[in-house]
């Protein structure tokens, strides 16, 4: 079904097209998808909401989209990405327009969800892409694809100029535009993958609704999916939170906070790409060793939080000083989107290569769960500040999480070693017969 031999960097075949275009459009996606963690400061100061009230503004459209994740992926493997894609777009740029009319903490609330669709377009994406690459490419070009997130990035460089000259209605309208003349684009510019086309010219139906979600009733999915609940999670809801968190912490103006978080969501995004190409030559395996064992380290860095110390020495008390500076945090922030970013994409290398014929229903489910923790994060970060008093709480909480992913991990994989290098019953039963049958 796929292309054998497909040039990945040029634009001049359909496949070439179809991964470029769809990055691009899930770079707008992102872009919207992400909105809130410049607007929502400026509606938070204007309703004068809390912590957690903001941790949930901002959170809301990542659940939408992540929930959205799996039928739109199962919709895009049954009626092919082309079409799927570009009324995703259509929609969310819709419903980023409405947001300009709320009013009300609720009615943002409301829309916030409908921006979310804009988010469920990486299962449209990554379903519509794998089509037309062997197994051999897969990582290098949904690495590619991922690189998407990059929109996050981009919402934190230019969205607080524009919030600042225009206010955060312009923001909306002008991201809503983009969005939907994208949409555009991407449809007369791109053409159906290889198996919607074979389909039409063949007359074979798609698979039925339970043949796409019997790969669910694996483990290992669900597995894959909490990896990526940390890899993706962690990033979305990071940079929803870090131009908040650098407000608070560093007292830095709501321009300087969002340049300095894009110092985090870039390497989290463009170096996807080199994740996916890692995994294709070393194996997602060891990348997944590589993402969460340098995250540890990161996370744990980020978690000591600033004090005084007071030590008590032969002549007396010692005093000193303990605090990250501006510098310090914005290079292991780069270091943590670093490793993050390559490990999403041995994630969905690991898809890819287990569930070739399911990417749209197993990816979208990964990408669901890797996208509640970007809505379940920002809550928890701001309930944790608010319970703790601690900034660096929302750090801790992920310290935690990642250790414990990679000891479940470490444990899985001893486990699956372990099982292959045993006898299956019948060889020990035959061997046991002598060797007869």
């Amino acid at each position: 079904m796929r292309t054998q031999e497909s040039s990945v960097l040029t634009v001049s075949t359909p496949e070439g097209r179809a991964l470029w275009i769809s990055t691009i459009a899930f770079t707008a996606c992102f872009a919207v998808w992400t909105i809130f963690a410049i607007i929502g400061i400026r509606i938070k100061d204007q309703l004068g909401l809390s912590e957690a009230e903001f941790g949930l503004l901002a959170g809301t459209p990542i659940l939408t989209g992540s929930l959205a994740r799996i039928f739109l992926g199962v919709w895009t493997d049954r009626y092919g990405g082309r079409l799927i894609f570009t009324l995703n777009m259509l929609a969310a740029a819709i419903a980023t327009v409405l947001l300009t009319f709320a009013q009300t903490y609720p009615q943002m609330l409301v829309a916030a969800l409908g921006v979310g669709l804009a988010g469920g377009s990486f299962a449209v994406g990554i379903a519509y892409v794998s089509r037309f690459y062997n197994s051999a490419q897969q990582g290098t070009v949904l690495g590619i694809f991922g690189a998407g997130n990059v929109g996050a990035a981009v919402t934190k460089f230019l969205a607080p100029f524009v919030l600042v000259a225009w206010g955060w209605h312009a923001v909306a309208l002008i991201w809503a535009a983009v969005l939907a003349v994208m949409a555009v684009v991407f449809w007369f510019s791109t053409t159906d993958d290889p198996v919607i086309i074979e389909r039409r010219q063949t007359g074979v139906t798609p698979q039925s609704y339970g043949m796409e979600f019997a790969p669910l009733k694996d483990i290992r999915v669900w597995r894959f999916a909490l990896y990526y609940f940390f890899a993706f999670g962690a990033f979305v809801a990071l940079a929803l939170w870090l131009p908040r968190y650098l407000i608070g912490v560093y007292g830095f103006d709501i321009e300087t906070a969002g340049m300095i978080a894009a110092a985090y969501s870039i390497p989290a995004s463009i170096f996807r790409a080199y994740g996916g190409v890692l995994s294709d030559r070393i194996g997602a395996r060891a990348v997944m060793y590589w993402c969460f064992g340098v995250s540890a380290l990161a996370t744990l860095a980020l978690s000591v939080p600033s004090a005084d110390y007071v030590v008590h020495g032969t002549h007396g008390p010692i005093t000193a000083h303990f605090e990250l500076s501006p510098v310090m945090f914005v290079g292991i922030a780069f270091v943590l989107g670093f490793f993050m970013s390559i490990g999403k994409a041995a994630v969905y290398k690991h898809v890819a290569s287990y569930y070739p014929d399911n990417v749209g229903s197993v990816g979208g489910l990964v990408g669901m769960i890797g996208g509640l923790g970007g809505f379940v994060l920002p809550i928890a970060f701001g309930y944790l500040n608010q319970l703790t008093g601690l900034w660096t709480s929302c750090f801790m909480l992920l310290f935690v999480i990642v250790v414990a992913l990679l000891i479940w991990m470490h444990l899985s994989i001893r486990s699956t070693e372990k099982r292959s290098r045993q006898p299956s019953v019948s060889s020990k039963t035959l061997a046991q017969a002598g060797g007869q049958v």
